[in-house]
């Protein structure tokens, strides 16, 4: 049946159906839809084989600019294109109006996709002929000529190339892409231009992935690398030609003929830079298009392509600039280029280009920056570059908002960095996003900057002015916001006016402690109160009506809860304990036993065993508590355990605990003396006590009989062998309440500690009952760089 339709099919019938009309997304072009439909007719006529296929025309408008004649541009489109039926002529006008008014389209994200279009023509590329892909070779017969007929071939070369159509055509003519090899190695010296074009030409085929070999084959790269190289040493030169002859004529302002001469070299100047900035340009896109091979990359990095890039910023070219900043951004990634930028002061250079009025530039800047802020020391000298006020300016941005955000909660992650933003308009800016968010969910990067800043006490300050801390607690406690309570636990652990703010909201945090709440809520509410050290607070009252002891007393028995919340309710105990009613009904309750048995289960964890200890300190302040601490409970047996904890805020914290107890049960006291001889002695002890002595002894350790001067007495029942500090300590080792009263009102001005006995080394006075101690990583949590109780890092 095939056959037979074959061999009657006579004629083939082609129709073209005109179809819509619209302008390109990008170019300057119209875009016309139409319709063909091939039909073949058999030899009476009748149709046997028909096909549609819709097809598109694009009219490249490259003369259409502010001052075209629409009318006249229109009539003649409608001419030429058989495709428009004349009827249309209205809707032509209205469409070329349309790209002459139409501003440019997102040049930005244009750029950003690396193609030949991206480059702009330059002077030397105008041509007063057309290039034909069919003449290529009287075109390569040209680069065998001078100079100038090399630019010339050079440069219908370059048409071609920047067609992408072409690109096939010309990677097959191994004669013509060898022979612009050749050129440039030979003649890049002599003519700018003739770099620049042949350079571009190579650039075309860097702009695909596919034709990366082509481009490596011909060893472009590597030749681009030296010949930027050699232009930033000419550079160097100009600048210092140029120097000179400006100096010269500030000497002598009436001399003309200097005054001339700096002109004409100016001029020059201008010139030269203009023509290099393009050969830069070119050379620079092509290695980064080359770049996307790590491999390549690496060589680039070898041959020193951070110095030449970071070299490169002093321009003042942005077109020039976006594409170094840009490549370095991408080289920025890798440890070892990062490591060159820190080197080079990369960082001082760059904050140098903001703010710009380049987006482009302004916004590929700031992800550089970024990137490269994830470094310690890379923060440390864009904050010596001045870059927190120019940021914190940014913020008003709002197409600059988020990356100026990140860097700069990077850089307040170091505590030596807080104190600066308070005094630019980055927390006033910082308020305003937070109210603006309404009841939505914040920006992680948001709040987490805020919380960083809320660490500092000038920042807290600024934060809670007028009705700053009013306002955060009343979103905190509407949404259950955990991070913003975790800011707000950050601003109450400053001392001063701001801590004083917190009273009118205890009540609000205290209700909020309940089994219903969410458990990180709770967290951040009970850290809240417990930094409220504040004299005036009644917390025996805030614990009835908020019925908190039971509460409390529950969360003490280990595995009843995360130990985050367990570690929260020891410290809020720590704090309500300062208040000696406070402390009597905690004891009563049952506490102290449930802190004992909490002590036995976290013994490994030095965060609770500091806290739980220094419960036990603040409650021997109080007669009702010591009185069930020192007689009803083995604490004292534990703190003397401790005394000797390889963690220094342990022991100083036991120390000055066992000191007060010391002072008010004279068996403890004793205990706790006894131990301190024997840890400050044990050398001395045991070498009296194991070491035997033979004939060549030493005799001074025993008397005439040979007996040791101690007999067979135990020495710790010796005290006139105690250590004695001028009568402040008596022989029989103890120390008297008076001399520990003295001590603690600041009555002892010759001393700013006591002597112990055993060995004569000052020991640290107990501290003021309101100052607590540091945790487990050296930090107090109402130190002015604090940031979190737990010691946790900056999130």
């Amino acid at each position: 049946m095939d056959k037979l339709q074959a061999e009657d099919a006579r004629y083939l019938k082609r129709k073209v159906k005109g179809g819509s009309l619209d302008v390109h997304p990008t170019e300057k072009a119209l875009v016309v839809q139409y319709e063909v439909e091939a039909t073949i007719l058999g030899e009476m006529g009748d149709p046997m084989v028909g096909e549609r296929k819709e097809c598109q025309k694009i009219i490249r408008l490259k003369s259409l600019n502010a001052n075209t004649d629409i009318a006249s541009l229109a009539r003649k489109v409608v001419e030429e294109c058989r495709l428009i039926h004349p009827t249309k002529l209205p809707e032509v006008e209205q469409l070329l109006f349309y790209l002459q008014n139409r501003k440019k389209p997102n040049e930005k994200s244009d750029k950003q996709q690396i193609s030949p279009r991206d480059l702009s023509a330059y002077a030397g590329m105008e041509l007063d002929e057309e290039a034909n892909i069919n003449n290529i070779e009287d075109y390569v017969e040209l680069l065998y000529e001078d100079i100038p007929e090399k630019i010339r071939g050079a440069t219908l070369i370059l048409h071609l190339a920047r067609n992408p159509d072409n690109l096939e055509e010309l990677m097959q003519n191994e004669t013509a892409l060898g022979a612009l090899a050749r050129v440039l190695r030979e003649d890049w010296k002599q003519s700018v231009d003739l770099a620049t074009t042949i350079i571009y030409v190579f650039f075309c085929f860097s702009s695909f992935s596919q034709f990366h070999g082509l481009v490596t084959h011909y060893k472009i790269g590597a030749l681009c690398m030296n010949i930027i190289e050699h232009e930033l040493k000419r550079y160097d030169l100009w600048q210092d030609e140029l120097q000179k002859k400006t100096k010269a004529c500030e000497e002598d302002p009436e001399n003309q003929n200097l005054k001339k001469e700096h002109e004409k070299a100016f001029k020059k100047y201008q010139g030269l830079l203009i023509k290099q900035e393009q050969l830069l340009r070119v050379a620079l896109f092509l290695l980064l298009n080359l770049a996307e091979d790590t491999r390549t990359e690496l060589k680039m990095r070898n041959k020193n392509i951070v110095h030449m890039l970071v070299k490169t910023l002093d321009r003042e070219d942005e077109e020039l600039l976006v594409l170094v900043v840009s490549f370095l951004k991408k080289l920025s990634i890798f440890l070892e280029n990062k490591n060159d930028m820190a080197e080079t002061y990369a960082v001082e250079k760059l904050a140098r280009l903001i703010p710009s009025d380049h987006e482009e530039l302004q916004s590929t800047n700031l992800r550089l920056l970024l990137n490269l802020s994830f470094d310690t020391g890379l923060r440390n000298q864009m904050v010596q570059a001045g870059l927190i006020p120019k940021l914190s300016a940014l913020l008003a941005d709002e197409g600059q908002r988020q990356l100026s955000m990140c860097i700069l909660y990077h850089i307040s992650v170091d505590d030596r960095f807080k104190s600066m933003f308070a005094y630019t308009d980055c927390i006033p800016q910082l308020m305003k996003m937070m109210f603006d968010c309404g009841e939505n969910r914040m920006d992680a990067e948001l709040i987490s900057f805020c919380i960083n800043l809320a660490a500092n006490k000038r920042n807290a300050q600024v934060i809670c002015e007028g009705n700053g801390l009013k306002m955060l607690m009343k979103r905190a406690l509407k949404l259950k916001d955990i991070l913003l309570m975790k800011m707000i636990r950050n601003l109450s652990q400053h001392d001063g006016a701001t801590k004083s703010l917190f009273i009118d909201y205890v009540g609000d945090l205290a209700a909020q402690i309940s089994e219903e709440e969410a458990e990180g809520f709770v967290i951040e509410c009970l850290g809240t109160l417990a930094n409220l050290t504040i004299p005036d607070l009644d917390w025996e009252l805030v614990l009835k009506e908020y019925n908190l002891v039971p509460y409390l007393k529950d969360r003490l028995k280990p595995g009843s809860a995360e130990d985050d919340l367990i570690l929260e309710v020891v410290i809020m105990i720590g704090t309500v304990s300062m208040d000696d009613s406070c402390a009597a009904m905690l004891a009563k309750s049952g506490i102290i036993p449930a802190l004992i048995d909490l002590l036995n289960a976290q013994q490994e964890d030095d965060e609770f065993v500091c806290q739980i200890v220094y419960v036990f300190y603040q409650m021997v302040f109080h007669q009702a508590t010591r009185d069930v601490i020192i007689k009803d409970t083995q604490a004292p047996a534990y703190l003397i355990d401790l005394m000797h904890d390889k963690n220094a805020e342990i022991r100083k914290v036991c120390d000055n605990t066992l000191d007060i107890i010391a002072e008010y049960d004279e068996e403890w006291g004793k205990k706790i003396q006894s131990e301190k001889f024997r840890w400050h002695n044990s050398q001395w002890l045991e070498m009296v006590e194991n070491r035997q002595m033979d004939e060549g002894g030493e005799p001074f350790l025993y008397g005439d009989d040979g007996e040791p001067f101690m007999g067979n007495g135990d020495i710790l029942e010796r005290p006139d062998l105690f250590y004695s500090a001028d009568g402040i300590i008596p022989a029989d080792g103890t120390i008297s309440p008076e001399f520990y009263t003295d001590y603690q009102n600041g009555d002892m001005s010759q001393t700013t500690g006591y002597i112990t006995s055993g060995q004569d080394q000052f020991v640290q006075a107990a501290p003021n009952p309101g100052v607590r101690p540091a945790t487990a990583y050296g930090f107090r949590p109402d130190e002015q760089f604090f940031y979190s109780y737990h010691g946790a890092a900056s999130r």
